[in-house]
């Protein structure tokens, strides 16, 4: 069932943004839009399960939604730093060329960095999560930033979007969290008009032993993050399925099963966005996959 639509940030009079405090909305409340060792595995695409149906599915949920806070904060941080402009140097050149505002869709959007990244650019942005918690820090950071946006809790395999409403679909660090990979992609799809593109942004976290991460007291965005906390993010990477996957191959693959046309894949994003240490550091090399959708689809 989709969940409530947090508001579009909001404006004063004189066009400046309100100030607002984190949103929470009670369950009825609606306001309109104003490694090589690892193998691979042969592809498919499983009917998604209700959101919370499995205790897996609920110990996820809870998981981002305590983490939530921390990614307001660093998001924060990203939107008012050389971030911003490094990460836009990258989204902009794969964007579909036209003369009117782009329709984008965020998946994931967490603290809503991509999201308002795009919206002070112009787009037409919705963006979707599965954590109420990180839809109220994304909507509370929109608000400050000026920008509208229509942000709504969904997963991520379950849009309640018609075929074809946009014109690029983007993520970032969400595949790899995902329990259905395969078939967010093919949802991702079906939403993409013929000649959208697809964004995703992700590295091979399911690699990565989340507990060692503590041990870097460099800045890092995950250092301040409490032993409990990681060891938490541990136990689940264990039982996620694209953690015995290699990556970005797997990817590839999925990407030209679904039919998607100029798939690319760039595995030296992390040398140019994360060029200099500081709080927004990911440890963890990010990869960029762009794909896009046939026209005749």
């Amino acid at each position: 069932m989709v969940q409530p639509v947090l508001p579009a940030a909001r404006m004063t009079q004189n066009g400046t943004p309100m100030q607002t405090d984190v949103l929470t909305l009670p369950s009825s409340f609606t306001i309109p839009f104003p490694s090589p060792s690892r193998p691979l595995a042969p592809s498919s695409y499983p009917s998604a399960s209700p959101a919370g149906s499995s205790p897996l599915a609920r110990r996820i949920q809870s998981y981002w939604n305590l983490r939530a806070e921390g990614f307001g904060s660093v998001r924060r941080q990203e939107l008012h730093s050389d971030k911003q402009a490094l990460w836009w140097a990258e989204i902009a050149p794969l964007l579909p060329e036209q003369d009117r505002p782009l329709r984008v869709l965020d998946v994931g959007t967490g603290a809503g960095f991509l999201a308002i990244l795009l919206a002070r650019h112009k787009a037409q942005v919705s963006a979707v999560d599965s954590s109420q918690p990180m839809l109220e820090q994304a909507a509370a950071l929109a608000a400050q930033e000026g920008c509208a946006i229509e942000f709504r809790q969904m997963e991520a395999d379950r849009l309640a979007y018609a075929e074809g409403s946009f014109d690029c679909v983007l993520a970032r660090n969400v595949t790899w969290t995902l329990l259905h990979p395969a078939a967010a992609y093919a949802e991702w799809q079906r939403v993409l008009r013929p000649g959208g593109v697809l964004i995703n942004f992700d590295a091979d976290y399911g690699s990565t032993d989340f507990t060692r991460l503590g041990d870097d007291r460099e800045a890092h965005a995950h250092r301040d993050l409490a032993r409990d906390v990681l060891q938490e993010g541990e136990n689940i990477r264990k039982k996620l399925p694209l953690s015995s996957l290699r990556r970005p191959e797997w990817d590839r693959q999925i990407l030209q099963e679904l039919g998607f046309e100029h798939c690319h894949c760039d595995t030296d994003l992390s040398a140019r966005i994360f060029a200099v240490r500081d709080a927004t550091w990911n440890p963890v090399p990010m990869f960029a996959l762009s794909a896009t959708k046939r026209r005749d689809c």
